[in-house]
């Protein structure tokens, strides 16, 4: 699955750190989660969506194999 997450956090002025902290989540979540390396919950999923005042659909993109 394809996401936007270090597009939405470079626009809102974030470190990976940061949004890490805001998530609570590892900084190596977020490298991972960048990279389509992992796939959220569902919870952390809206975590980031609500974080970033947009839909999970603007987050993340599903994509059929």
């Amino acid at each position: 699955m394809k996401n936007n997450i270090k597009n939405l956090r470079t626009e809102n002025h974030l470190t990976q750190d940061e949004l890490a902290e805001k998530l609570q989540v590892s900084r190596q979540t977020i490298i991972s989660l960048e990279k389509n390396k992992y796939n959220p919950s569902i919870i952390l999923a809206f975590k980031i969506a609500r974080l970033f005042n947009c839909l999970i659909e603007d987050v993340f993109m599903y994509e059929e194999e």
